[in-house]
């Protein structure tokens, strides 16, 4: 008897705990289908819509998965809606309406993907929920995609918005109003708008900051399709609306000084033609430079220090000038480091350089000297290229061995501090280890074409053509390569963006069909680039 109690106890704990497992029992088969909308109230597809509850019940338990990113209710909503519960499982889905509906209006929930089963994540793929607050519900639809103008990457999370071309638009209005329709990309670079209205539309690509479906020229990136859209004859958009970030108009911030004998002015937008003139009194051997710092809007400036409180400054460019004053309070300058672009190999299309954080004002050359692995002496220029910045200049024999030397006082500064010992040991590589490209370029284009050729995109040499040629690409390491061709409209030889008031576009960059695999002492000749 005791015998059959323990039995019966031990049944009814393992019933319990395979009741509270979640899932599929052990040994069954995987749940691979995606919940089903069962009924919802008001029904799908309702006209005269006049409600500011919804509720939409499934056939299983479900949960949303990034709504923020998923969800877009089209035509936007001042006040956003409340969906509930999220969080936790549920049948149902609740929606809130917090904001004035529109007359004679279709709206459509767009959920994208977020809406899965609470065992498996099942998604239940672009789930939609449409209401009209008109007699009808809109039907017409158009598809299209988007791309990045300048990156070849796939972005995801592209906005793409619709204003009507009627009597109240203005080209401002995309700073301002929310569009009429929106809808996303999601998780891939084409895109679909479903339930509009016959009209005529202006289309517009963000990628947003905010995600507020307004335009800010500082923060986020546009493009926007030359034509108006015509519904219900444009159903498809057969080029991508190709995104760019514009310029902004040249805007001064501030100038501060970081270090003793050194300022940063910042500034917002072109930097073209910008000046810094001092207008404080200096000693007769004063000395100063400028130099733009890589990818940032900053301009560096240093001095020779001097005992001052403050100096005074006209900065200025093309279509700004002011004065400014920066306080002088910092005690220390920054000492003089020394670097070099060489590891342990150069390579023999390369140059060696010498960097340093501060202007250099002279070099002893008789400080330098080069020798190859026979310690014999090789001759060698130092060329300046820039304010900080030495080119080692001799003659590389492949597969070599050479030490750089620099003895103190090789260099002086701004602040007329000057450098420790150098000592630099590198290698040169054997022709053999390494490839070449042929590329054929068959230039269709009545416009030049910059030819650039790029690793992991970065570009490691630039030729610009007038005409259809044969370019030769040597003395390449074994890598994978990826080359463009960004066609040259104004002839300027960079690359430029558009503007979205100007109805610019930015210059067109089209990129060779695959990406090249370079293995040494190899050369690859594929089929012509063509450029049209």
């Amino acid at each position: 008897m005791k015998n059959k109690h323990l039995i019966l106890i031990t049944l009814f704990a393992f019933i319990i705990v395979s009741c509270a497992r979640k899932g599929r029992p052990e040994g069954g088969p995987k749940d691979e289908t995606a919940p089903i909308m069962v009924t919802a109230n008001p029904p799908y597809e309702t006209i005269h819509f006049k409600e500011d509850n919804i509720r939409i019940y499934f056939n299983e338990y479900i949960v949303l998965k990034d709504l923020q990113k998923q969800l877009v209710v089209s035509p936007p909503m001042k006040n956003p809606p409340l969906i509930t519960p999220q969080g936790t499982p549920s049948k149902y889905i609740n929606i809130k309406i917090l904001d004035t509906l529109q007359p004679n209006t279709t709206y459509t929930f767009n959920f994208g993907n977020a809406v899965q089963d609470n065992n498996e994540n099942n998604k239940l793929e672009s789930f939609k929920y449409v209401f009209s607050t008109g007699s009808y519900i809109d039907s017409l639809t158009i598809k299209g995609s988007v791309a990045d103008a300048f990156d070849k990457k796939e972005v995801k999370e592209v906005s793409v918005l619709l204003y009507k071309l009627d009597s109240v638009y203005n080209d401002s209005i995309i700073y301002k109003q929310k569009p009429n329709y929106v809808t996303s990309t999601l998780d891939s670079t084409n895109f679909e708008f479903s339930n509009l209205r016959e009209g005529k539309y202006l289309m517009l690509a963000l990628k947003e900051q905010a995600n507020d479906y307004i335009f800010s020229s500082r923060n986020d990136k546009i493009g926007f399709v030359a034509d108006t859209i015509t519904l219900p004859a444009d159903s498809v958009i057969s080029n991508p609306i190709r995104f760019f970030k514009e310029i902004q108009p040249y805007e001064f911030k501030r100038g501060k000084e970081v270090t003793k004998g050194k300022i940063q002015f910042g500034f917002e937008g072109k930097q073209d033609d910008i000046n810094i003139e001092i207008l404080s009194e200096v000693p007769q051997d004063f000395k100063s430079f400028t130099q733009l710092e890589k990818d940032k809007d900053t301009l560096n400036y240093w001095y020779t220090p001097i005992e001052r409180d403050s100096l005074n400054f006209i900065v200025n460019n093309l279509n700004f000038k002011d004065t400014v004053t920066v306080f002088l309070r910092k005690k220390q300058i920054d000492s003089l480091s020394v670097s070099s672009n060489v590891g342990g190999v150069l390579h023999l299309k390369d140059t060696m350089f010498i960097q340093t954080n501060n202007p250099i004002v002279s070099i002893d050359k008789s400080k330098f000297s080069l020798i190859d692995k026979d310690t014999v002496e090789v001759a060698f220029e130092l060329k300046k290229q820039s304010i900080n910045k030495l080119a080692v200049l001799f003659e590389k024999k492949p597969k070599f061995g050479y030490i750089f030397k620099g003895l103190p006082q090789g260099i002086t500064d701004v602040y007329e501090t000057t450098n420790d010992t150098l000592n630099y040991k590198f290698t040169t590589r054997a022709v053999d280890d390494y490839g070449g490209i042929v590329l054929d370029v068959k230039k269709e284009t009545p416009y030049p074409v910059i030819i650039q050729l790029l690793v992991k995109d970065e570009v490691k040499e630039t030729v610009y053509l007038s005409e259809s040629k044969k370019i030769e690409f040597t003395l390449l390491e074994p890598k994978e390569y990826a080359i463009r061709a960004i066609i040259d409209e104004n002839n300027n030889r960079v690359w430029d963006t558009g503007n979205f008031l100007e109805r610019k576009q930015p210059e067109q960059i089209i990129y060779y069909g695959t990406e090249l695999k370079l293995r040494a002492n190899w050369v690859v000749q594929n089929e012509p680039f063509v450029i049209k």
